[in-house]
């Protein structure tokens, strides 16, 4: 709901949440396309992303993290 209105590509978006013993994570997918407008200027847009998530109620045990799919860190495989 906070990330489909500022891409260009709605369709794409994808959430996957994993669960740990300290963490929450949810690891936010979008169009390559769109990265920038997630993360923004200065890395503004991200920051108010991270914010309303980390505000989220959960276990108090769990911290909560947003990791924002950038498409750079996809290794080819080597043969």
């Amino acid at each position: 709901m906070i990330v489909q209105p500022i891409v260009a590509h709605p369709e794409a978006v994808q959430i996957d949440m994993e669960r740990t013993l300290k963490y929450e994570q949810y690891t936010l997918d979008v169009h390559a396309e769109d990265v920038g407008r997630v993360i923004g200027r200065h890395g503004h847009v991200a920051a108010d992303i991270r914010t309303i998530v980390y505000s989220t109620i959960n276990d108090k045990s769990r911290k909560v993290r947003l990791v924002i799919n950038d498409h750079r860190n996809h290794e080819t495989p080597t043969q």
